[in-house]
């Protein structure tokens, strides 16, 4: 072996021992998909159900279908893990996630960290700390507990853009542009518009921070040169994710994310605005002010919304007191409601480590590096747009101002970059602390103590002013009949201890882990052992929290997490009907995807549903109990609960079939009269036509309709439907099919025709008399115009790799 070969070995010998190291920490962790089980994931459970059909097809046809009619009366796949031409991002990706789930994702978390503290500089042993402490902050693991991959995937690769944002602006313009592209490809493949545009406001103050120190110093060819590097890194990571982007602008449209055009509310008010989504559904989940020093003390307001209480909890007693048993007692203990913050639900505390804190305060004072700005202007901005309501100034600005930050919910989910900026500086303090001389790391070990320390006294002498009362202490209090008052005051000491003892332990962490850095700075111990020591402390205080939340008991059987949904008698009933119908289920509404796992259902489960169904849901469904909706849309079979909860199929006669011949068409001009009008509408005998939307096409207001004419399914695949027409005059036929007004095109005997939009949210053509097939196809054309790009993207993406290598080859 060479004497180069060898010291290029030398060089990434530790690394490697780095990744196998995060391969152990991610198995060991989630160490029952050893054993061929998998996390039990609500969210996953409910794409598994919208998914079903897509799936299957893929599976029988071969090809991808890319419309479903499982959910919400027919919708596009685009963001049901639908998959796309030329898609080389994914396989780049699925390559660096090989391990199984979960492990796949806390294993990026570790690498996409360790990317960052590696490209500022930090040694490998404080890397991979630093990786395992972000990687187990308890926010990051509980998303991954309730299954939402697509954010957590998001999150993992923001730590790997920024750091090759850092690097070109810093002038390593190919290492970091590269890194840049290949990263900022696989965040915006992770599909989480939401966390990559936290992460692009990050990256604007990056920017901002670099351009000031630029122009200060009259260095234009560096801002050119970054600039340079960082757009064209931009344009073609997006245009190697070109068809899922562009797939997804065109269908927002037509999602709930999208503004509504109609002006008033369900209950005949107006409406105060035409957002999307109302300010009260975007800010639901603030954090509240008092409740972010959690961050710090995992349950100082109470933890999650059903805490588990030991034997010796207060509330364990009250339950044995009145007479229930151990086993009661205990189980009624096990999911108290202790959180008592602001927000309604809450599956875990956002807790990021005591010790990871008092490194960050550290970091603040040791670091001499201008670029620590950067990490604190990070946290503190994100602390403050993760209060939402609870700091309107801020808030309202934004999303009365601010391009597509309206188009958001759940805004305390942008503390995922203070989870990354502050595990960041507290490595980056750890070691700029090592480099000092031994009288200023004693300064700076004490005035970091203090600061900590004042917090934490702080919090323990405002105990006495917090209330400590949840916001639906009142329903439990009458749920409970006549132990509710009590069981309230139980709960209330609970959290009281809860309080305490956490702030105890936060206390105890924070000064072990100030004493091993102690004993390093007097010689007692080396700086690698305190490094590692504070290590332990900060990952296992971490680990433990976690288990808390997301451990063993949550793995099942893979073959539970496939079949999630398991078939009621009521479905059985329903699966002996071969025709082609929709089911709609009571109990679940349009908030459900269980009925989408057996039938074609009118209701799912999706952060983004089709915007039209879901207001003809509110509108008439909720409002009016309109059963004519329920007909138009071909609802054969509701499933409603009996009186003793079991689920059965109730046949509706009245159903409209898959097609039909209309007599009348009545024409309005906007979207209010249009939603009005289906109140009281005969839909097997009337049409409602928007005007506005086709003034081009040329419909009659009424048809002479044959009593013997008829039109029939003669086959249904997601992606094409085939009918066959009879009838002696020219017809407007209308389709129990949703209205897309892209990709489907409609044909008759092979010659393309115009399709409109009636009812609402139904789809119909002209069909001239006689006998005649009609076929309809999604054609979308954004798939193959996205795939174009992806592949010339694709292709530049190589190139301009196998440059930048040549190029850094032959500079050394």
């Amino acid at each position: 072996m060479s004497s180069e070969t060898t010291n290029t070995f030398k060089k990434i010998y530790p690394h490697l021992l780095v990744v196998l190291g995060f391969i152990i920490v991610a198995l060991l962790y989630f160490s029952p998909v050893l054993s061929n089980k998998v996390i039990y994931q609500s969210d996953i459970v409910q794409y598994t159900g919208m998914a079903k059909e897509q799936i299957d097809f893929r599976e029988v046809a071969k090809e991808e279908p890319y419309w479903t009619n499982s959910a919400f009366g027919g919708m596009p796949t685009y963001q049901l893990g639908a998959k796309f031409p030329h898609n080389y991002v994914k396989t780049l990706d699925s390559a660096i996630r090989f391990l199984p789930r979960p492990a796949d994702y806390l294993f990026i978390y570790f690498l996409g960290f360790y990317v960052l503290l590696a490209s500022l500089g930090m040694k490998p042993l404080r890397s991979f700390i630093g990786a395992l402490a972000f990687g187990f902050s308890t926010y990051l693991i509980i998303i991954l507990g309730v299954g939402h991959n697509a954010k957590a995937h998001a999150i993992a690769y923001m730590p790997m853009v920024l750091a090759g944002v850092l690097l070109v602006f810093r002038k390593h313009y190919i290492k970091g542009g590269l890194l840049t592209l290949f990263a900022a490809a696989l965040e915006i493949g992770a599909n989480h518009f939401q966390m990559t545009y936290y992460l692009l406001l990050l990256l604007i103050l990056v920017g901002i921070y670099y351009m000031v120190i630029y122009i200060k110093q009259k260095d234009f060819k560096a801002i050119g040169y970054s600039l340079t590097v960082l757009i064209g890194a931009a344009i073609l990571s997006i245009g190697a994710n070109a068809t899922n982007l562009m797939a997804t602008s065109e269908y927002t449209k037509f999602s709930t994310r999208s503004n509504s055009e109609l002006t008033y509310q369900p209950d005949g008010s107006a409406k105060v605005s035409s957002n999307a989504m109302s300010y009260d559904y975007i800010t639901e989940y603030s954090y509240g002010i008092f409740e972010s020093l959690n961050l710090i003390a995992p349950r100082l307001t109470g933890g999650a919304n059903g805490e588990k209480l030991g034997t010796d909890s207060n509330t364990y007693k009250l339950f044995k007191s009145v007479g229930a048993n151990d086993q009661q007692a205990a189980e009624m203990a096990a999911s108290s409601p202790t959180y008592w913050g602001d927000q309604p639900i809450v599956a875990a505390p956002a807790y990021i480590g005591a010790v990871v804190f008092f490194l960050f305060v550290l970091g603040i004072f040791a670091e001499k590096r201008n670029i620590k700005y950067i990490f604190i202007a990070g946290a503190v901005f994100s602390l403050m747009f993760s209060w939402g309501k609870n700091f309107p100034v801020l808030t309202d600005f934004f999303i009365d101002y601010f391009p597509m930050y309206n188009k958001f919910r759940a805004v305390s989910s942008i503390q995922v970059i203070l989870e990354m900026c502050v595990p960041a500086l507290a490595i980056m303090g750890l070691y700029a602390y090592s480099k000092l001389e031994k009288q200023e790391q004693l300064a700076l070990l004490k005035k970091s103590g203090i600061a900590v320390g004042s917090i934490i006294v702080l919090l323990f002498l405002v105990k006495g002013t917090l209330s400590f009362t949840g916001l639906n202490d009142e329903y439990y209090r009458g749920a409970y009949g006549e132990i509710g008052p009590g069981f309230i005051n139980a709960l209330i000491q609970d959290r009281k201890d809860m309080y305490t003892a956490d702030l105890i332990r936060s206390f105890v962490l924070i000064a072990l882990a100030a004493a091993a850095l102690y004993f390093s700075t007097k010689g007692k111990i080396s700086a690698q052992i305190a490094a590692v020591i504070v290590g332990v402390l900060m990952v296992g205080d971490l680990v433990l929290v976690d288990r808390n939340y997301v451990n063993d008991s949550h793995f099942v059987l893979a073959s539970q997490m496939n079949t999630p949904f398991q078939a009621t008698p009521a479905d059985k009933v329903i699966l002996n009907d071969t025709e082609h119908f929709r089911v709609y289920e009571f109990s679940g509404g349009f908030n459900s995807a269980r009925s989408s796992f057996f039938h074609n259902s009118l209701g799912g489960y999706h952060a983004a549903k089709p915007r039209r169904m879901q207001e003809l849901a509110d509108y008439q469904l909720k409002q009016n109990s309109n059963m004519e909706v329920l007909n138009m849309m071909n609802v054969k079979y509701i499933i409603q609960k009996d009186e003793e909860g079991r689920d059965v199929p109730l046949l509706n006669d009245n159903a409209n079939g898959n097609a039909w011949f209309v007599s009348s068409v009545k024409k309005v001009e906007n979207a209010d009269a249009e939603m009005k009008a289906l109140t009281g509408l005969k839909t097997k005998q009337q049409a409602v036509l928007n005007t506005t939307m086709f003034k081009g096409i040329a419909i009659k207001d009424s048809y002479t309709v044959d009593s013997l004419a008829t039109i029939n399914l003669k086959s249904y695949a997601p992606n094409k439907i085939t009918y066959e027409s009879t009838n002696t005059n020219d017809g407007l036929a209308v389709f129990s099919e949703i209205y897309y007004p892209h990709g489907w095109v409609a044909k008759v005997d092979n010659v393309e025709v115009p399709i409109v939009a009636v009812d609402y949210v139904l789809r119909a053509i002209e069909l001239p008399k006689g006998k005649h097939t009609v076929e309809f196809t999604f054609e979308p054309e954004v798939i193959s115009k996205g795939g174009t790009i992806a592949l010339i993207s694709s292709i530049l993406i190589l190139l301009i790799t196998a440059g930048g290598i040549y190029l850094v080859a032959k500079k050394k």
